[in-house]
């Protein structure tokens, strides 16, 4: 006996040959055409383009490379020099402006109503 899925009750029940190997109704004879491509364009490889082209700018890794391996004794996210720090100190602010608004609303939010 032959088996096939059955998508109304999500169980295995018997069926024909023909059925069981051609599951969910697909037809046996399928297209033998090729779909056609989505991206179906051609890459262009480096060596192909003119020698000139400025769009790619200059690569700053190295730079950076050497200015956040110096060794100079201050933290990564402090070596870029002043707007490295008026971030840092800004987020300091912040952080420490809300843990006291924190505290102050559990303070205020844990004390009783008076009643008049």
């Amino acid at each position: 006996m032959y088996y096939k899925f059955s998508g109304f009750s999500q169980k295995l029940v018997g069926a024909v040959a023909s059925a069981a190997y051609v599951p969910q109704g697909l037809k046996p004879l399928a297209s033998t055409e090729s779909p056609t491509l989505i991206f179906g364009t051609p890459t262009k490889l480096a060596s192909d383009s003119p020698a000139g082209v400025s769009y790619l700018g200059k690569n700053k890794v190295p730079d950076l490379q050497k200015l956040f391996q110096k060794a100079d004794g201050l933290p990564v996210h402090l070596k870029r020099g002043v707007p490295d720090q008026l971030l840092y100190r800004t987020t300091m602010a912040l952080t420490i402006g809300g843990t006291i608004y924190c505290l102050v609303a559990l303070y205020m939010a844990s004390q009783p109503k008076s009643k008049k």
